[in-house]
């Protein structure tokens, strides 16, 4: 599947009235992005679902699930909601699944206690079943932070949708994944050259983020400590985690990812207080490749 080096990522694709959504989707394409990336979250629309709208809404642009969860249809139902979005959309649809975190999978009644496990298991589910749906297939990505889970996005998946990470884990995660998969990953941004109130958007963002174990462990990998995450988080860990200031400076974030093996960057522009599509849009028209 070839696509552009830009596409964009907005939670409120997956939460936003129908006709709100279609109508940035088809913004975003008319701007001259590559993607578009719809969430799948606590009291989100069903992704797979809204993946079909977008797709319907637009014409040349790739809909990505980042991502769709595991715990939230079995692996039939994954695998034939994909086959049924490639199969109508030939070329356009990606399917990214992950094992969620913790917190979340609790609410459902799950037990989230080997997630490595229960993803090769549910990869395993996935292959079985699509050998009785049509031949269209989707590319696989993998939600994969550390090494193991991206050893499993290269062998089992096309490639990875890695989140809320600097450069710096995309270069790692390229060195694990190979030259032969895909890897994508989300970069939060601003346009706003302020730095106190860039930072405080910013930290509006990283606030939920930094309850969750799995980015707080992999943060650390990557060199961060507890210091970091107190009080919203440190000026070090806000700038690596969001890009923001000028034009050039958020461009240049975009591509550094590039630079250090990503094959595509979904930018999340970030707005003051609640996530609004209008304000993502306005700065998306500004940043459009």
């Amino acid at each position: 599947m070839e696509f552009g080096q830009v596409g964009v990522w907005h939670p409120r694709f997956s939460t936003a009235p129908a006709e709100e959504a279609r109508r940035a989707a088809a913004a975003v394409e008319r701007l001259g992005y590559a993607s578009v990336w719809v969430n799948e979250g606590w009291q989100s629309k069903e992704p797979l679902t809204m993946a079909a709208v977008l797709l319907a809404a637009t014409e040349r642009v790739a809909v990505a699930t980042g991502i769709a969860s595991i715990w939230s249809r079995d692996a039939t139902a994954m695998a034939a909601g994909a086959a049924t979005l490639a199969d109508a959309y030939p070329g356009r649809f990606l399917l990214g699944v992950g094992v969620s975190h913790g917190p979340l999978v609790g609410h459902r009644g799950h037990d989230y206690s080997r997630p490595l496990s229960a993803m090769s298991a549910y990869l395993d589910g996935m292959d079985e079943a699509a050998k009785g749906l049509p031949e269209a297939k989707a590319p696989r990505l993998l939600a994969a932070l550390r090494p193991k889970m991206l050893e499993l996005s290269r062998d089992r998946a096309d490639g990875a949708h890695t989140y809320f990470v600097p450069p710096e884990h995309t270069a790692l995660a390229r060195e694990i994944l190979g030259a032969d998969r895909l890897l994508v990953p989300e970069q939060a941004v601003v346009i706003e050259a302020d730095p106190a109130r860039a930072r405080e958007i910013a930290r509006t963002h990283l606030a939920y983020y930094l309850t969750l174990p799995n980015y707080l462990n992999n943060l650390r990998a990557l060199g961060f400590t507890d210091d970091d995450f107190a009080g919203g988080g440190s000026d070090r860990l806000t700038d690596a985690i969001v890009a923001w200031g000028d034009l050039d400076t958020v461009a240049a974030r975009v591509r550094a990812h590039l630079a250090a093996g990503a094959d595509h960057v979904a930018v999340q522009p970030l707005s003051a207080g609640a996530p609004d599509l209008a304000d993502a849009l306005a700065q998306l028209e500004r940043l459009a490749p």
